[in-house]
Parts: structure tokens; sequence; C-alpha cells
């Protein structure tokens, strides 16, 4: 075993713990994550090889680099004192090498001046081969973490030195895919088009790979399918609404998985309402992945009359000149309302039917930043949440809330119980999340 640093994007906190134990799961790699803190976007791991460091960081999305520990300390004297003691039997091998240094601060600055100064305090490490900034074999790094200290002047940060450590770049995460599917290059989105970077963590976190089936039931313009195709994912998604599936003959689904070259992985969309799902119950899914409509710009609706008298034990009775009107070509189906916390309760049984034993069930939900806020996550016998992490905004907030689906058996099957409230998230929206005036 040996030590790694991995060093996180300073964004998206709560998401990064949730996305790494995902990937040593997918990749079968066994690390220990008790020491994360999202307060810092460093993180110390031990595993066994630099093989077992690459597989876990490689595609993930929060992570910028890993480094393989070489030392570490306070101060400059222990952390070269660290490094003699851990690694000095190792120098010789990269010692005729091309190489480069650099230093990354979080939290706190070196001049140019105090860089070179520490740079050169590494000269007992007696690298003789060509230093190059660009394409050199091995990248050296000091990484630093400042700390705040108390300062009777509020209008004035102070940071002091916490530690320091001394690595060997072993590799990247995958941060630069987020600009090759940043929506504005995309060719066809909507209004409820999901953010490229976290449609591709959801897609980690719900372990899409290749071989794995994922089902998007609110797909829209197909954020989450493209972010698990990405990922060599099968994938297949629906939506209520015709419009965005089909999109426009040049502009729709197919032509974004078209401008990826990830068209293989697309097995197919089409249109139905969530309620009235025609997938079989045998057909059993490794991941759903999704962001249910929250009803804000429009009332959540599915299909159905709100007049029941308008249909006889279940059959139609519009008729125009003489036929049903419902297999006419231009028939549009009545809707009914439909509250988003019956959606959520929907969601998870649906789940529990149709997920493979450990399948998982990623979804995204919104809540107002109250005391309230965790009250209306569903729950079902037969999920277990093990992710809640958060976005914010000003006055809300919007979680991914990550479900496993236990094995078949391990578990008594109760009933669902129907969550009820007092207030509607979409109300709350509406009200700028001011309490109601009485």
């Amino acid at each position: 075993m040996r030590d790694y640093l991995i060093l996180f994007a300073q964004t998206h906190e709560t998401f990064r713990k949730l996305e790494l134990e995902a990937l040593a799961e997918l990749e079968q790699v066994s690390v220990d994550m008790s020491d994360h803190s999202e307060e810092s976007p460093l993180l110390v791991v031990s595993l066994e090889s630099e093989d077992a460091a690459i597989r876990l960081t490689r595609r993930a999305i929060l992570v910028r680099s890993v480094f393989e520990v070489w030392g570490c300390g306070a101060t400059l004297e222990e952390l070269h004192e660290d490094m003699r003691r851990r690694t000095q039997d190792e120098w010789p091998k990269y010692k005729q090498e091309s190489f480069r240094f650099d230093i990354i601060s979080f939290q706190g600055s070196r001049t140019s001046s105090e860089q070179r100064q520490i740079m050169e305090s590494f000269d007992f490490l007696d690298f003789q081969g060509p230093i190059r900034m660009r394409d050199a074999k091995h990248t050296f790094t000091v990484v630093e973490e400042y700390v705040p200290i108390p300062s009777a002047d509020l209008s004035k940060s102070h940071h002091a030195l916490a530690k320091m450590w001394f690595g060997r770049h072993i590799a990247d995460g995958q941060r630069d895919i987020i600009a090759k599917y940043d929506l504005k290059k995309r060719h066809y989105i909507g209004t409820t088009s999901f953010d490229a970077e976290l449609a591709l963590v959801s897609s980690n976190i719900g372990l899409a790979a290749p071989g794995k089936l994922v089902y998007d039931p609110f797909a829209g313009t197909g954020s989450f399918l493209v972010g698990a195709a990405h990922f060599g994912a099968t994938v297949i998604g629906s939506d209520i609404d015709g419009r965005q599936i089909r999109g426009k003959p040049k502009r729709n689904i197919t032509t974004n998985f078209k401008q990826y070259n990830i068209s293989a992985h697309l097995l197919d969309t089409f249109v139905c309402d969530f309620t009235h799902c025609p997938l079989r119950p045998s057909l059993l899914l490794d991941a759903i992945i999704c962001d249910p409509p929250y009803g804000v710009r429009e009332g959540l609706k599915v299909l159905g009359s709100r007049n029941k008298g308008r249909y006889a034990d279940g059959q139609p009775t519009v008729l125009e000149n003489g036929d049903f009107s419902h297999l006419r070509a231009d028939y549009i189906p009545p809707k009914k309302p439909y509250h988003f916390d019956a959606l959520l309760d929907d969601l998870v049984v649906f789940a529990a039917e149709h997920l493979v034993d450990r399948g998982r069930l990623c979804c995204w939900m919104p809540t107002a930043n109250d005391k309230d806020e965790e009250t209306g996550i569903p729950t079902h016998p037969e999920l277990v949440l093990i992710g809640n992490c958060i976005q914010e905004f000003n006055k809300w907030s919007r979680r991914l809330l990550t479900y496993v689906r236990t094995p078949r058996g391990e578990l008594p099957t109760a009933p669902v119980e129907r969550r009820t409230y007092n207030e509607q998230f979409r109300d709350k929206y509406f009200r700028g999340f001011a309490k109601p005036t009485t």
C-alpha cells in the first residue's frame, strides 16, 4: 500500500466523495475515504498500486489530479526530512528522466521568487535529466494547504500554511470533457437541458459503463442519455412531451449522439407517460438516471381526464363523425394534474420493480432552503439511500438522491408510505420562498 494525494476540483463539494466511491466500486478498487472533508479539495488515500490510482480517477469529473506522495510536512524542512525517510531509494530511477516542477496552493499563494526558492530546495534529489516545461516525462508537484487564522480585522483574511506535500503526478481526471459536452456547443438543447458537468457526474454515480443499460424516463433533450453513453452504457429514454423527443429533422437527440460519435450507445427513445410506462416488468435496468419535471414553468401533468364522466369502465366514449376520437391522427390525449411528490413516490416504486439487484436510481429533487428541506425525500423498503448531494442556488436547492436496489429476497416487502405535504415546491417557488401570509 502507498499514499496518494487526490486533488479535487473546487466545485460541487458534496458530490466528490460519492462520485469517487462509485468509481471505486466500478473499478473494484479498495479505498478508505473517511478522512474526506468538504472543506478541503485535498485527500490522502492508501492504494495498492499506481494502476489502482489511475483506474480510480481516470473517468472522475470532480478530480483534477492524483499524485504519488513522496513526503509531507508542516514546513519545508519537515517535508524534506519525510521525503528522505520515505522514498530516498527511489530517486535514482528518475535521475536521467526529463522532468518539471510545479506548485499548487490552496487558499494561499507564493510569489515567483518564493516558488523558485522552493523548487531549488529539492536539489538534493540530484535529478540530472533535462527540464522540460512541456511534455516532460515526470511532473513533480509541491501541494500546499493554507488555513484561515483568527484576525481582529474582519475586513482582511489571513491564512497560514498548514501542510505541504511533494508528489509525482500520476494522472488527471476527465475534467477536460466538460468543455466537449458544454450545452453552448451542443446542437440540440431545450429549456430543461441539464448542465453537462453534473450530468456526467450523475452518470458516474449511477455506475454507467459498457454492458450497462441506463434509462431516463424524463429524457427531454437527452442530457443524461448523452452523459451515460459517454461512459459506454447503452441508453434508452422516454418523455411525455413528444416534441422534445422528436425535435426537428436536423436537430434532435439522435443528432446529438452523432455529434459526439456515440450513436452506437443509443438504443431508442419513445414518447410515454411515466405513470403508464410500456416497459415490460421483466426488463431489468442497471441504472435509472433522471431529473423529474418540477412543474415550475407549468403545472405537472400526466395522461388522463379530470372529467371521469367522459369515460365509462375505462373505455373512451368521445366520438367524432362516428369514430372514436383517440383513433384519429390529430388526437391529443387529455391530461390531468399530477403532484411532484406523487411522481417521486411512483419513481421509487418503478425503480424497485425494474432495477437489477444493486442497480442504482439517481434522481434530482428540488428543495427549499428551510428547516424542512429533507422531510420530502421518498423512501422504499427495497431501496437504500446512499447519497444526498446538494447543489445550492439562492433560495432553493436541488438534490441528487442516489438509491441502491437491495438484492431481492434480502428484505421483506413492505407497503410504500405515500407522503403528504402542506405546501408544494412550485407554490414556494412562485412565492419567492417567503412564508405564507395568514
